[in-house]
C-alpha cells in the first residue's frame, strides 16, 4: 500500500512539472530588448521613440523612487507624458510593445551623472515680504576646490529662470536672492547644478510651492479700542505673494497680565457675541477697562 502511494505521489510530482508555462511568465521569457532609439526631454517629461510598425498594446514605464509608472500613449502616438517629479536620484523609462504576436521592449535610463557627493545639499527657499525670495544650499562633502554651483528656476512649461544675484562662500555659490517673482506659478521646479574642471558635478533638483515656501507676514494696521464695557481689537490681513482669502489665514490672539513673561501661559480670551460687524480680522470681547491683564497683546498669523 505505502508503494503504491509513493508511485501515485511521484506521478502527481512528475504532471505538474510537465504542465504549459503560465501566460505571464512565458511573456517574460519571450521578451526581447530592442533599440528604439528613446529620448526622454525633461523640460516637457516627454519620453519619445521611433516608431514602429504593426506594434500594439504599447506601454510606457517610469521606474522612480517614488514608485513604477505606467502610461498608454494615444493612438499611433510614440510618446508618452508624465507627471514632473525630482530627477536627481536617476529615472528609468521602459516601452513594451507587441509586434506579429512577439514581446519588445526598450529600455533607457536616465542617471544623475557626475561624481558622488559633488551635488548641493540642503536646498531651501523661502518667499518674504510678499515680494522676495532667497534660496541657499551647501556644498557637497566631494565638492572639488573649483566647484561653482548655478540654481535655475522653472515655473511650468515656461522658460528657465537663472539666479539673478547670487552670494558666494569663497568664491562658490551658496544662495540665491530673487527681487522678481512675477514669473512664479503655484508650483515651481528648482535645479542647483555645477560646473568644474576635475570631475563631473551631479546635480540636485526639487518642486516647491508657493503655499509651502511663503513666509507670511505679521498682520498691519493693528488697533485696539476699549470703554467701560468691551475692548475691540482690528488688524489687517498681511499682504502675501500667494493669494489669500481670510478663510485661509488663520490668527491666534494672546492677551497677557500686565508684567508677565513670554513664557507664561496667556489668559483666555473671553470672546462673546459680536455686538457690531467684525470680519475674520477683528476680535470684541467683553471686558471692563482698564484690566491688569489686558495692557498687552499678541497677534500671530498662520496658514
Amino acid at each position: 500500500m505505502g508503494s503504491s502511494m509513493d508511485v501515485l505521489e511521484m506521478a502527481v510530482m512528475l504532471s505538474s512539472l510537465l504542465l504549459p508555462a503560465s501566460p505571464l511568465a512565458r511573456d517574460h521569457q519571450d521578451l526581447t530588448t530592442r533599440n528604439l532609439n528613446m529620448t526622454f526631454d525633461p523640460r516637457e517629461w516627454k519620453l519619445s521613440w521611433e516608431c514602429q510598425e504593426n506594434a500594439t498594446n504599447v506601454a510606457c514605464f517610469m521606474i522612480h523612487k517614488e514608485g513604477p509608472f505606467k502610461k498608454k500613449p494615444e493612438a499611433k502616438a510614440c510618446h508618452c507624458t508624465f507627471s514632473p517629479l525630482p530627477l536627481s536620484d536617476g529615472v528609468t523609462f521602459e516601452v513594451k510593445m507587441t509586434i506579429n504576436q512577439s514581446l519588445f521592449m526598450g529600455r533607457l535610463n536616465y542617471p544623475n551623472s557626475g561624481g558622488e557627493g559633488t551635488a548641493p545639499q540642503n536646498i531651501s527657499c523661502f518667499i518674504y515680504d510678499a515680494r522676495f525670495m532667497n534660496c541657499t544650499w551647501e556644498k557637497g562633502p566631494a565638492a572639488p576646490g573649483d566647484i561653482q554651483y548655478f540654481l535655475y528656476v522653472r515655473a511650468s512649461e515656461k522658460e528657465e529662470t537663472e539666479c539673478p544675484h547670487y552670494r558666494s562662500d569663497s568664491g562658490t555659490h551658496v544662495a540665491c536672492h530673487f527681487d522678481d517673482l512675477q514669473y512664479l506659478t503655484f508650483h515651481n521646479y528648482f535645479l542647483v547644478n555645477g560646473t568644474s574642471q576635475q570631475v563631473g558635478i551631479q546635480f540636485s533638483d526639487l518642486f516647491l510651492s508657493l503655499q509651502e515656501i511663503e513666509r507670511i507676514s505679521p498682520p498691519a494696521n493693528t488697533s485696539v479700542t476699549c470703554n467701560t464695557s468691551h475692548c475691540l481689537i482690528r488688524w489687517e490681513k498681511p499682504r502675501t505673494y500667494h493669494r489669500l482669502s481670510h478663510w485661509d489665514l488663520q490668527y491666534q490672539l494672546d492677551i497677557r497680565q500686565q508684567g508677565s513673561e513670554d513664557g507664561d501661559d496667556p489668559k483666555p480670551v473671553p470672546k462673546r457675541k459680536t455686538p457690531a460687524p467684525c470680519t475674520s480680522t477683528c476680535w470684541w470681547f467683553w471686558e471692563p477697562s482698564p484690566s491688569p491683564w489686558s495692557s498687552g497683546f499678541f497677534l500671530r498669523g498662520s496658514l
